[in-house]
């Protein structure tokens, strides 16, 4: 299925009038539509009456969330667009880095019925990375270098801001650069010659849930162990923003994935599943039926 120069793959529950859907977005780290999460959306919430679109995020998008969030809508339009899909019912899915995308589409659009957030960090991705990468460093033994590593990604930052010079800035990071822990860091051991490499990194999702409270109901997923996101920072921020139907579902056992264990090998948590496809069933009407066997 094509749609504003991309692909996708819709799935649609086998009988019944026009239903609700769920399109998904990516994580940084996956553009392909075949996202083990997003393959378990369209596993199992067609059987529940739920439609499910995935697609390819566009080449280069992963760090320009004005685009990814642009072509969202324009999946959400074209769901619309179906005879089998009820325009009032269509819905984003995202999960890590869509989590930030999905609020940001939302709060652009009226047809966006609702928000199912996965992983969601309500601080911006710098404060996010320096907090991730502490706790990597952390669990392989390195606490006592948190500090240093700090200052290389501060270092980053002050020269993507344009507020610290290259050459101050590669000197920083070049003082660990041979560190054993350097690769944890996440920062680029040789600095571009100018800064654009990191555009989205101030983005501040507050606000911008703030802006999409008044008309979208939101579910939110935080595993207990997520080793990349300040979860009790980011359930605070999603109270702060005064959403008037705000679920938020704390899964024991998981940590960034909805996995037990944490892996994507691993199996999908119940409890995310269950939750998932209860609040669906609510907020939406999907009528819930089982396949034949």
């Amino acid at each position: 299925m094509r749609f504003a120069g991309l692909t996708g793959e819709l799935h649609l529950p086998g009988v019944g009038g026009p239903a609700p859907a769920v399109v998904a977005l990516h994580p940084a780290g996956g553009a392909s539509r075949d996202h083990f999460l997003f393959l378990h959306l369209a596993r199992v919430l067609p059987p529940r009456g739920v439609a499910v679109f995935r697609f390819d995020r566009r080449a280069g998008a992963a760090d320009r969330f004005d685009e990814q969030s642009a072509d969202a809508l324009a999946a959400v339009a074209t769901l619309a667009a179906r005879p089998e899909i009820d325009a009032k019912r269509i819905g984003l899915w995202g999960f890590s880095q869509g989590a930030w995308v999905a609020p940001l589409a939302a709060s652009r659009s009226r047809n966006v019925a609702f928000l199912i957030l996965v992983g969601a960090c309500g601080v911006t991705p710098a404060a996010q990375m320096r907090w991730g990468t502490s706790v990597q460093l952390r669990r392989e033994g390195y606490a006592a270098d948190v500090e240093r590593m700090l200052a290389a990604r501060r270092a980053w930052e002050g020269f993507e801001r344009g507020a610290l010079a290259r050459d101050s800035a590669q000197k920083i990071i070049g003082d660990v650069v041979r560190e054993p822990w350097f690769p944890l860091a996440f920062v680029p051991p040789v600095l571009p010659a100018a800064p654009g490499r990191w555009p989205t990194m101030d983005f501040d999702p507050a606000p911008i849930l703030a802006r999409a409270r008044v008309r979208v109901p939101v579910l939110a997923f935080f595993g207990d162990e997520d080793e990349w996101v300040p979860i009790d920072e980011s359930i605070a921020a999603l109270r702060g923003a005064s959403i008037p139907d705000l679920t938020i579902v704390r899964l024991a056992g998981t940590k960034h994935h909805p996995t037990l264990g944490g892996g994507t090998d691993h199996p999908i948590a119940p409890e995310y599943e269950r939750s998932l496809t209860a609040w669906l069933d609510d907020r939406t009407g999907a009528r819930t039926y089982t396949r034949s066997r």
